[in-house]
């Protein structure tokens, strides 16, 4: 029986000495397994008597019994000590700061509006807002459009397919002017608002798309004059793209809704093949303006006699491509990641006047 011994103390100390679990089970199957130690010796017992067969068997039994609980006991040892060292090489450590990881940004259009949004404000305008469906009075008659202006064509605008009368003259509005209208019907002067917002135009090529963002701008009163406007949109350009002496250049124009009009450019330089903006002796269109035509005041309640004003409007993807650097108009609606983490804000930058406009 020395050598059941011997054995016991063996297979014991083989479970005893494993250091993790893989080592238990090669501890395990040495012992226990189809050729373990234990069953090898209880497959030679046929060559024993009936009474050493009856005593070998129970020592055998006793050692598998207790090899069996050694193992299960050393299993759960094992088992919480490696749940123990993955809890803490996952631990989290809550006070560090996070990870970086890659952050959302504020698409450059959002952007734009809200930085004119700003400009615009510490100059006492207001923002408002319209629906983007409008009817043809609104979008065009109120405007002092005639019929066969050239915006009215199928061409050019998204006319809404009738229902039963009930979308007659509907249009995806084509501008943000209606949103000046809908002012002038519901409220009387003085008006100052900002109307920014998207429009829709049949267009598509590197600088037209078919949806659109503008800002327009009203103001009306009883002594709003052309000097008004000029300093306005001088304040404006000069702020947004923080150059302090860019010059403006106002040159005649026609527009239905204004009279007289003008269109806005502002200094630049092309030469080697780059844009960029200052007094540099050459020009760069932006924007059209002028003074609110006496008949759009009257189609909108207002006596033209007691009231006047001026009206401005802008693409605001326009002004955001020569501030960035944004080469290709078409790109701002492609949902590009690697272009909106190139071109994006930080959020929750919000743009004033006083902290700085870019985030």
């Amino acid at each position: 029986m020395e050598d059941l011994d011997t054995l016991r103390n063996d297979l014991l100390a083989r479970v005893r000495d494993a250091a993790d679990l893989d080592s238990l089970e090669a501890a395990r199957v040495g012992a226990l397994g189809r050729k373990g130690a234990i069953t090898a010796l209880m497959k030679s017992m046929g060559e024993l008597s009936v009474e050493a067969r009856k005593e070998r068997g129970a020592a055998l039994n006793r050692i598998k019994d207790e090899v069996a609980e050694a193992i299960a006991e050393r299993q759960t040892a094992l088992s919480e000590q490696a749940l123990r060292t993955r809890l803490e090489r996952e631990r989290i450590d809550v006070s560090l700061p996070p990870r970086p990881e890659p952050a959302g940004r504020i698409h450059p259009i959002t952007q734009t509006i809200d930085e004119l949004t700003a400009i615009f404000a510490d100059m006492g305008f207001s923002v408002a807002e319209g629906p983007d469906i409008e009817d043809d009075f609104n979008n065009f008659t109120a405007l002092n459009m005639p019929e066969d202006h050239p915006a009215r064509q199928m061409q050019d605008t998204f006319y809404m397919p009738p229902s039963g009368g009930a979308n007659a003259g509907r249009v995806l509005r084509t501008h943000t002017s209606p949103v000046q209208v809908r002012t002038m019907l519901k409220g009387k002067p003085p008006i100052r608002i900002i109307a920014p917002g998207r429009t829709y135009r049949s267009d598509y090529d590197m600088t037209h798309t078919p949806m659109f963002h503008q800002v327009e701008g009203l103001v009306i009163d009883t002594n709003t004059h052309m000097g008004h406007l000029k300093g306005c949109l001088v304040e404006f350009c000069r702020a947004y793209f923080g150059i302090d002496d860019l010059p403006l250049r106002f040159r005649p124009s026609f527009f239905p809704f204004t009279e007289p009009s003008a269109e806005v450019d502002i200094g630049c330089d092309r030469s080697g093949g780059e844009l960029k903006l200052g007094n540099h002796g050459d020009w760069l269109e932006i924007l059209g303006c002028g003074m609110v035509h006496p008949q759009v005041l009257e189609n909108c309640g207002l006596d033209s006699t007691q009231y006047q004003g001026f009206a401005f409007g802008m693409g605001i993807e326009r002004i955001a491509m020569l501030k960035y650097g944004i080469p290709d108009l078409r790109t701002f609606f492609e949902a590009d990641l690697r272009w909106l983490r190139h071109y994006g804000f930080v959020p929750l930058a919000t743009p004033s006047l006083a902290a700085g406009l870019t985030a």
